[in-house]
């Protein structure tokens, strides 16, 4: 499989668009869409080369997630997601690989991280328990990556990590019911009581320790470089992408409509709307630039050899934050200037609108969070967090 994945969702973009509103309804992603996107090799280019995967450079993935999520939110979340997930996957020892794509390398990995799962430890392994929410795409998976919390024998906690499960080992419930992404059929997941052996868990210390058994076996610089850079942009890039697939979107509409109100006249010959496409626009590259700028960075060093900067890093999750921000700033404003018109259900902007502030709510999109951690770094105070 050549490396122009970008060139082939292109192909498929206006399909995409054309679901937007079944995917919303059905609140799932169609399984033809999936299918899609595999064809086009969208969930192999942050996957290692040994099982099939392209190691695309990451800055090409979030200019593709982007370009997808412009045409359907819901489906740009659901490949950002389940895209990024075969980097992490990268990290784990070798026999978790392979047990994952050692017979079919398009097999897909669906997450939940917050630390909900309680692990207690036996013999090889951990006995895990517990249900997970907001598990994008999980219908498509056969795997999944879930956050444990490893306690002693009082019950208190001493670890968090990240378990790979498979499918048999855990149930799926239908309870995704949102106010946008709704067709990403972000739904639960219930593990009653599962065996998972040593070789399935990570610590989440050793991810923010840029650490990981497979970076014997991957050796290229894609896996050496901070975890809470590749999957923050990850869930940056479909935000990002609904906002410039909004502004297409908008052009389109005002530059031939006419006014029916307060005065009449063309919208494009009011400055007002003038003005909002000028800020939206900028807001909108700023955000791409400031993060594939930082993105670039961190392959350099890492590509170098050299040992990533903590003030690099800062700078990453602040313009990751900070780029979501802008994004969300920029589709108010077109939503405000776009008028009555956008208001109905399932008007592509309307569902942008929603679909944008939907993903700006997950926790690595938290902008106070990631400022104050880069203004302690800035400030010469020590920084320990799993996010940077």
């Amino acid at each position: 499989m050549d490396n122009d994945v970008l060139g082939r969702v292109r192909n498929v973009l206006p399909t995409l668009a054309e679901r937007a509103r079944e995917t919303e309804l059905s609140r799932r992603v169609p399984d033809e869409t999936i299918r899609a996107l595999v064809e086009a090799g969208v969930f192999r280019m942050l996957q290692p080369a040994r099982y099939g995967g392209l190691e695309t450079d990451p800055v090409h993935f979030y200019e593709t997630i982007r370009a997808i999520a412009g045409a359907c939110g819901s489906t740009g979340w659901v490949a950002a997601v389940l895209g990024v997930h075969p980097w992490q996957l990268a990290l784990f020892d070798d026999a978790a690989q392979s047990e994952v794509w050692g017979e079919d390398p398009d097999t897909l990995i669906a997450s939940s991280y917050a630390p909900v799962g309680t692990m207690v430890r036996v013999d090889g392994g951990y006995e895990v328990m517990g249900c997970w929410r907001f598990s994008s795409g999980v219908d498509h998976c056969g795997w999944a990556l879930l956050g444990g919390l490893l306690v002693d024998d009082r019950g208190e906690a001493i670890d968090t990590t990240t378990l790979l499960l498979p499918r048999s080992d855990y149930q799926i419930r239908d309870t995704w019911d949102s106010v946008g992404l709704r067709g990403s059929g972000s739904n639960e997941i219930l593990v009653e009581r599962a065996f998972v052996p040593d070789h399935r868990v990570m610590r989440n210390y050793e991810f923010s320790q840029l650490r990981g058994p497979g970076q014997r076996v991957n050796t290229g610089p894609l896996y050496r470089i901070p975890f809470a850079t590749v999957f923050s942009s990850a869930i940056a890039a479909p935000v990002v992408g609904v906002v410039a697939g909004c502004y297409e979107e908008f052009l389109a509409r005002m530059r031939d409509r006419v006014r029916l109100s307060l005065g009449g006249g063309r919208y494009a010959e009011d400055v007002f709307a003038q003005v909002t496409v000028g800020r939206a626009s900028s807001e909108i590259d700023a955000s791409i630039l400031q993060m594939d700028r930082n993105v670039r960075a961190l392959m350099d060093v890492a590509a170098a050899g050299g040992e990533i900067p903590m003030q690099l890093r800062l700078r990453a999750r602040r313009d990751q934050v900070m780029g979501t921000e802008r994004a969300l700033d920029a589709i108010d404003k077109l939503f405000k200037t776009s008028g009555g018109n956008s208001l109905d259900v399932g008007n592509p902007i309307e569902r942008a609108w929603r679909d944008a502030h939907a993903g700006g709510v997950h926790v690595a999109n938290d902008t106070e969070r990631g400022l104050a951690l880069y203004g302690r770094g800035a400030l010469g105070l020590p920084v320990e967090d799993n996010m940077i």
